[in-house]
């Protein structure tokens, strides 16, 4: 093949661009605050495939964005309904260092309903759509168009042909197949609901960040009434009783000051994914005569600092009696699995209760040898043998606990958009405990030891643990 002069000067101008944007991605790495194994991995990445790792990293690999060119920071305005509701402990201090890191205090007041069976979770929903009176505003990850989603859409649509504001917020990866095939929601639209994802890759191709997907569960009517936890939108999650082995997963039901919270962290991530201006319209102040504290603690980009990060590091240290944690996907940090390991040998009862397989083989691998350490030490690895577990929530003590859409791996805790709530009361203390011990009722303890070639692959995985 004859070498042209044009084809040199092609070859010399993609090696130098391929040389400024590995120079680039690893200034970046080493000027961002990350933790030395996050950048350890990207570094070793880039060093193995320089060519592809380097320009995945600006893909996927940037955590916090310059609030001026991207998503605005999460802000509340309700003091007006929420501020004679405020939880003022000055002993709590775990509620003072999540407001200390700019989440909104904890409130009295509210009211909190765990609902850990499918159908019931879908009745509920489908009973809180019609009951609505002004207002439905749904954020969820996966949507899917199924049996369950069909009904679900025909009672938004007549909701938004009742003169409800109905709004359907959709994460552009989480929620694919809708994206491409819309469709589904013709009818919503044509009776005045609304439908955007999170956030269009071909609307704003030099904007999109792929890697950071909004991965909250917000299902708010009226203002009043919150749904949240681990359940997205799809017949894998909830629906009518049936045959097949649907996921094990649950929702929860707030109502009280806490809810003001969760508008305002929707109003936040529907501005940005339509470019709407943001302006929240909180109704009227009511009376909250609950019996629950509860605080809204965000997480993400659009949050300042790391602050349900920061709450979970101080639980994990300061608990004296337990830690119970439910997770689909276990990768924590060096951070995380060193404070269970000191709380374990502090005499805390350590439980992790995770899918005995889960549904994504990668982190199953990354996460093994983390639970190898846990399990080694005598800590209680419980794997569960019923259908793919996805809930997240976790118990500490016997003062309170926290559930939501969180992982305990490093893409919840530090790249996707997250919303989970910590509960303080014995109600709720007593519910999940009495869902904890059911789930452990099918399950097994303690992991076999691997092959040497699977415990090769572990360790590799290991080291990439991070970018997963």
């Amino acid at each position: 093949m004859d070498i042209t002069p044009l084809s040199i000067v092609f070859t010399y101008v993609l090696v130098l661009l391929g040389g400024i944007l590995i120079f680039s991605a690893v200034g970046h790495i080493l000027y961002q605050k990350r933790s030395p194994t996050s950048m350890l991995s990207w570094m070793l990445s880039i060093f193995i495939l320089p060519y592809i790792v380097a320009p995945l990293y600006f893909l996927i690999g940037i955590r916090k964005r310059e609030s001026k060119t991207k998503k605005e920071y999460v802000t509340f305005d309700d003091r007006e309904q929420t501020a004679s509701y405020e939880s003022n402990d000055p002993h709590h201090a775990l509620q003072n260092l999540l407001h200390q890191n700019g989440i909104p205090p904890a409130t009295k007041g509210n009211t909190f309903t765990l609902i850990t069976d499918s159908t019931e979770a879908y009745r509920f929903m489908l009973e809180q759509i019609k009951r609505a009176e002004y207002e439905i505003d749904f954020c969820t990850y996966v949507f899917e168009f199924d049996v369950t989603t069909k009904v679900l859409l025909e009672a938004l649509t007549q909701k938004a042909k009742e003169g409800v504001k109905v709004r359907l917020l959709l994460d552009l990866v989480g929620s694919l197949a809708a994206n491409f095939s819309q469709k589904g929601f013709k009818a919503l639209r044509d009776a005045g609901g609304e439908v955007a994802f999170f956030t269009p890759m071909l609307k704003r191709p030099f904007q999109n960040y792929v890697n950071l997907r909004n991965h909250r569960k917000i299902y708010l009517f009226d203002q009043k009434i919150l749904l949240s936890g681990g359940m997205n939108l799809s017949n894998d999650y909830m629906g009518e009783e049936e045959q097949t082995k649907r996921w094990e997963d649950l929702l929860y039901c707030l109502e009280g000051p806490s809810v003001y919270h969760f508008y305002h962290i929707f109003q936040n991530d529907w501005a940005f994914a339509t470019k709407e201006e943001l302006s929240s319209q909180l109704r009227c102040v009511e009376v909250f005569e609950g019996d629950t504290t509860a605080q809204v603690v965000p997480s993400g980009p659009d949050i300042q600092r790391d602050a349900l990060y920061e709450a979970l590091l101080n639980a994990i240290y300061n608990a004296k009696e337990r830690i119970w944690i439910v997770t689909p996907y276990f990768v924590p940090d060096e951070n995380m699995i060193q404070a269970l390991i000191i709380a374990h040998h502090k005499g805390v009862d350590v439980k992790l209760i995770t899918p005995k397989d889960s549904d994504h083989l990668l982190a199953d691998m990354g996460r093994s040898p983390y639970m190898r350490e846990l399990d080694e030490i005598g800590a209680d690895v419980v794997l569960y043998e019923g259908k793919m577990l996805h809930a997240k929530a976790i118990l500490f003590d016997h003062t309170g606990g926290m559930v939501g859409s969180v992982n305990f791996d490093n893409r919840s805790l530090f790249l996707n958009y997250e919303v989970v709530t910590f509960v303080y009361s014995a109600a709720f203390i007593q519910s999940m405990e009495t869902w904890m011990k059911g789930l452990m009722a099918q399950s097994t303890r303690g992991i076999n030891k691997p092959s040497k070639l699977r415990e090769a692959l572990e360790n590799i995985m290991k080291v990439f643990a991070p970018l997963l």
